[in-house]
């Protein structure tokens, strides 16, 4: 696909990754709608910045645990279209929580929250990016959008006390290839499987340490590591329904 002016539509903009992920799309020629759910003032800077590149950006605010609130934010994009940005055909779904709890912790209602931000949000998501193309989708015999799931290294090498967040993640996995071929030829939907970027506040060095031992790059990435991956995936119309893992080896 070629990103120059194609416009992209970025979950969980505000988050570390989020935000590098629209930069980077910015700095790679697209025009960004940034999804927020708590702090409007990252995402006005996150705007600011995109348009010093040169790039229109607009920021957008929804609680993607609510279906009502997803539709709602699509009705937002239509408006941003019909006031001139181009139909999205790029969607990152970014946004997810990562949260550790021992079996004996876990709770019916933590679970599902955890369950509808990382996984049933980006279906729902996908679904209401896909109504927005309309008639391209079936219309069309070679790829016109692309969709990228950000999933974890941890859904493919899950972890001890992570099983909703690795399970939610593996989920999301298994959506990404359901979606692509159901979506094929017109969108190719392809999922980023990060390693350990930043370290839980809880990890202590003699922690860090022993996770470093099991990823033979001994670091842990930048985020300026993960984005070239996505604009990889996004430039490649004939990869679909894959995990690229960006993890220093840590899932081999």
């Amino acid at each position: 696909m070629e990103l120059q002016d194609t416009t992209a539509v970025i979950t969980g903009s505000t988050g570390r990754l989020g935000s590098e992920i629209s930069l980077a799309l910015a700095g790679a020629g697209c025009n960004c709608i940034c999804h927020y759910f708590q702090n409007e003032k990252l995402a006005a800077e996150l705007v600011g910045q995109i348009k010093s590149l040169g790039r229109r950006a607009v920021a957008l605010r929804a609680d993607l645990t609510s279906e009502k609130q997803i539709d709602a934010l699509f009705e937002k994009i239509k408006t941003e279209v019909d006031s001139g940005l181009s139909v999205p055909r790029i969607l990152i779904n970014s946004a997810g929580v990562f949260a550790r709890q021992q079996l004996a912790e876990i709770n019916s209602k933590d679970a599902q929250s955890i369950f509808a931000l990382n996984l049933t949000a980006p279906i729902l998501i996908s679904r209401n990016f896909v109504k927005l193309l309309g008639r391209k989708v079936s219309s069309e015999q070679s790829p016109v959008a692309q969709i990228i799931n950000m999933v974890d290294v941890g859904a493919v090498r899950p972890w001890s006390e992570y099983s909703v967040y690795c399970s939610s993640k593996a989920g999301l996995i298994g959506a990404t290839k359901a979606l692509a071929k159901e979506l094929a030829p017109a969108i190719c939907v392809n999922a980023v499987a990060p390693g350990a970027a930043t370290w839980p506040e809880d990890y202590s060095q003699a922690e860090r340490d022993r996770q470093l031992s099991f990823i033979p790059a001994g670091r842990i990435a930048g985020t300026n590591e993960i984005t070239p991956a996505i604009i990889f995936l996004l430039e490649s119309d004939y990869i679909t329904g894959q995990v690229l893992c960006v993890d220093g080896g840590r899932s081999i």
